[in-house]
């Protein structure tokens, strides 16, 4: 919201408060100035002049030759804008004028014609081309004023102004207006609000005998009221009205468009004008929109409605998209003499619908969303109509035909002092209280008693219960001085919980083993939302409003989102890339479920490219299956569940059938680690890349297997290495789980060190390596005693899986 200082000095006396102060006030108070900036400038040799002869050049058909009075002398200045002639008060750059743009004026020589200075256009003086006025767009300025000649030209323009840019929040519809930020100066400063002049004299004939207005639904339509203003004269409104509305960054139109929006502006409240003689007919019907009915707006496009829209009609056919945008057929033109004011009140969700499905996002319909002063719309038809007959020339019609559903606007709010003070931390007397509220422009009640009735007026509809008084009490009192204090009472020191440090430990394993947290979004398309999903039974679920088709469906994996990361990085060259996340996925039990989908937290992990690198020794190790699931056993001991966990082939969708496996807790499924398929990488447009995702809650609620030390072995022990030969489906970890079983208590530690097919191997069978090592901590193992339990691993191997003695 852009608000000049100058125009707001017509309403509250500030003469003796720059604009920063009021700034200053209006931030601490809660109504924060984004910035501050001046309209324009200085411009040294920028005068009034006053052109008193102007005829055309001799030698050009679309130059002036003009004599210019700039107060100390005459001059001739070449123009060549069509609108200059005798009489006229314009802006005048003296030679050496350096204007906005960086243009430096120059006595020159024009098609033989000396030329002292130019002629301005608001655009070369700075002006933005999109706030020029229609009627000067092609032209000079010319002032409808009549300013002393040799003057000032930015003071003349009324330039000399500084605009207070506020950001204002939703909850203070009552400040998106000139007036409602009066109140809140005049309540900084303890002075009083002066109001525009609404009176307006009216003719004889009466508005209701013009016009008759019907609201079909009283909910969406509180208040429809209309004004009739006959003979108007369009034609462009005072500068001082254009100059005002160009500072709040609005474009003048007309007289009529600008007093409609200059009224807004001031009140707040919307208002539009209809070319009445073009209207269809003397009724205005506010109803619901019939389905797919059409109507051609303002902007010349064409729009389908629904019956979630809210229309004014002529009884028959839209004339307006209601708090939105009039229809094109009734719009104000040069040749319209008489006009309908509209002066209404439209129910917020309705606009707030119809500017979203429209697209059309207007002044009028920002300020419907966040709800209006429904006491003031009658005073700002009034002030409308008062400019119209001052500036236009209009006859206003006695009254304002109506139809009015509304309650009252303002309520009362009972409040305790004792309860201020403790929201608060403050100690304000009931009097002070009562002068702030006062200063606010709040009625009070029951002064005398330990609370205070507050009767709020209808312009704040944010205030509702006691606490929004505190808080107004508050900003008044300013909040730099309510007092600090220390809070009462025992207090704990905060630690972590348990799940938090052992999510921690996870996390600083995966950076250290080089891998980078990547944070990605929750929400995703349908297509991506199950894929390799730990739980494919589950269902997905939508949202109800997504933000786009992109972001529409909650995600059941964190892979996809992780592999749109690897490509995004491989398409800007860079190979090596190693990720991990940890957040949530979203199950459901049921295909469009109305409950609340099951939250769990998951751990997925991808990495693509090399995994070790070095160069200078012209040594590298590409990324495959071990390194991730050697990531994976790294998760399960940081988490001491490695002694449970196992390992087990599995096919599942989008991964690669050969090379990929579950990983099991305690015989249940909690994750799985593996190759992406390569079809698969090929919908991403990436190279061979690995991923693991582990169902973090459940491992994060798994009992935590006792860490049991071990002094170093006092005793020596025996190694044995074999060779054996197996069929290639059996797996490594079912030989190795025999192995184990068969050792008895003097097998000490196995590990398979070697993998081997091919050259010399039977077709279909593979060689499998391991180191055992035999130990009693107690004493030293005789030969025989290695030998009677290799053996015995030896039988069972035979017996359990077919393996022979690789020869």
């Amino acid at each position: 919201m852009l608000i000049s200082y100058k125009w707001l000095k017509d309403y509250v006396d500030i003469e003796d408060i720059t604009p920063e102060e009021i700034a200053d006030r209006l931030t601490t108070g809660g109504v924060e100035v984004d910035a501050l900036y001046r309209r324009a400038e200085p411009i040294e040799g920028c005068v009034v002049g006053y052109v008193t002869e102007a005829e055309k050049h001799p030698d050009a058909d679309n130059l002036n030759i003009c004599q210019v009075d700039q107060g100390a002398e005459t001059v001739q200045i070449i123009c060549g804008a069509d609108n200059v002639a005798a009489g006229q008060k314009v802006v005048v750059a003296k030679p050496g004028t350096v204007l906005p743009g960086g243009m430096e004026i120059k006595a020159t020589e024009i098609r033989g014609q000396e030329s002292n200075g130019m002629i301005c256009s608001l655009q070369e003086l700075g002006v933005e081309a999109k706030l020029v006025p229609k009627h000067v767009a092609e032209g000079i300025f010319v002032f409808d004023e009549n300013p002393d000649t040799g003057s000032d030209a930015v003071k003349a323009l009324g330039w000399d102004d500084t605009v207070m840019d506020l950001d204002i929040t939703p909850n203070r519809a009552d400040c998106l207006n000139i007036l409602g930020v009066a109140y809140e100066v005049a309540a900084q400063l303890d002075r009083a609000v002066q109001l525009p002049v609404t009176s307006v004299k009216e003719s004889e004939k009466s508005a209701s005998a013009a016009v008759n207005v019907k609201i079909e639904n009283g909910e969406d339509t509180p208040y429809y009221g209309a004004r009739i203003a006959e003979n108007i004269q369009v034609k462009p409104s005072p500068y001082w009205m254009q100059n005002r509305l160009m500072a709040a960054g609005i474009r003048p139109i007309s007289n009529v468009v600008d007093i409609t929006n200059y009224v807004l502006l001031e009140y707040g409240q919307p208002l539009h004008a209809f070319d009445f003689d073009a209207f269809g007919s003397d009724e205005v019907l506010v109803r619901r929109a019939f389905e797919d009915e059409e109507i051609q707006t303002l902007d010349g496009n064409k729009h389908h409605l629904s019956t979630e829209h809210l229309v004014v009609t002529n009884g028959t056919k839209p004339t307006a998209l209601a708090g939105v945008m009039g229809g094109e057929h009734s719009e104000v033109s040069d040749q319209t003499t008489n006009i309908l004011l509209e002066a209404a009140l439209f129910h917020p969700s309705l606009i707030r619908q119809a500017s979203k499905d429209t697209r059309i996002r207007s002044d009028a319909s920002v300020r419907y969303e966040r709800g209006l002063d429904t006491e003031r719309v009658e005073q700002a038809a009034d002030r409308a109509a008062h400019l119209f007959a001052e500036y236009a020339g209009a006859s206003v019609l006695q009254g304002i035909e109506q139809e009015d559903h509304r309650e009252p606007g303002g309520r009362w709010v009972r409040v305790s002092d004792r309860r201020i003070n403790q929201l608060l931390g403050m100690e304000l007397s009931g009097s002070e209280m009562v002068r702030i509220l006062e200063r606010l422009g709040f009625q009070t009640a029951d002064k005398e008693t330990s609370s205070i009735e507050v009767y709020i007026p209808s312009r704040r509809p944010d205030i509702h219960i006691e606490e929004d008084v505190a808080e107004e009490i508050a900003r008044m009192h300013g909040y730099q001085d309510i007092p600090s204090t220390l809070p009462k009472g025992a207090t704990t020191a905060g630690s972590l919980t348990a799940e938090q440090k052992r999510k921690r430990t996870v996390r600083r394993f995966l950076e250290s083993a080089g891998l980078s947290e990547a944070v990605t979004y929750s929400l995703t398309t349908a297509s991506s939302a199950s894929r390799f999903t730990l739980y494919p039974e589950k269902y997905t679920m939508e949202v109800s409003m997504p933000m786009s088709e992109d972001r529409r469906v909650l995600r059941q994996s964190l892979i996809p989102q992780l592999l749109e990361g690897v490509s995004y990085n491989r398409n800007r060259q860079t190979k090596d890339i190693a990720l991990f996340e940890m957040g949530s996925v979203f199950l459901s039990e049921e295909a469009n479920a109305a409950v609340q989908p099951e939250e769990r937290i998951m751990l997925a992990a991808v990495v693509s490219g090399r995994w070790e690198s070095h160069l200078w020794q012209g040594e590298t190790k590409n990324t495959d299956f071990y390194v991730m699931k050697g990531i994976a056993e790294g998760i399960l001991e940081e988490l001491h569940v490695e002694s449970r966990a196992s390992f087990t082939l599995a096919e599942r969708s989008d991964m690669h059938p050969g090379r990929t496996a579950d990983i099991q807790l305690d015989g249940t499924t909690v994750g799985y680690v593996g190759q992406i398929h390569p079809t698969t990488a090929g919908d991403w447009d990436i190279a061979e890349t690995y991923a693991l995702q582990v169902d973090l809650t459940s491992l994060l609620q798994a009992v935590e297997t006792p860490v049991r030390y071990q002094t170093l072995p006092r005793f020596p022990s025996t190694t044995r290495d074999i060779a054996i030969v197996v069929d290639e489906s059996v797996p490594a970890a079912e030989v190795k789980e025999v192995i184990e079983s068969a050792g008895g208590s003097t097998l000490y530690s196995t590990s398979l060190f070697d993998v081997y097919q091919g050259e010399n191997l039977t077709p279909g069978k593979k060689s499998l390596a391991f180191t055992l090592v035999y130990l009693d901590p107690e004493r030293t193992l005789t030969d025989e005693e290695v030998s009677s339990a290799h053996d015995q691993v030896l039988r069972m191997l035979e017996e359990k899986t077919g393996a022979e003695l690789r020869q």
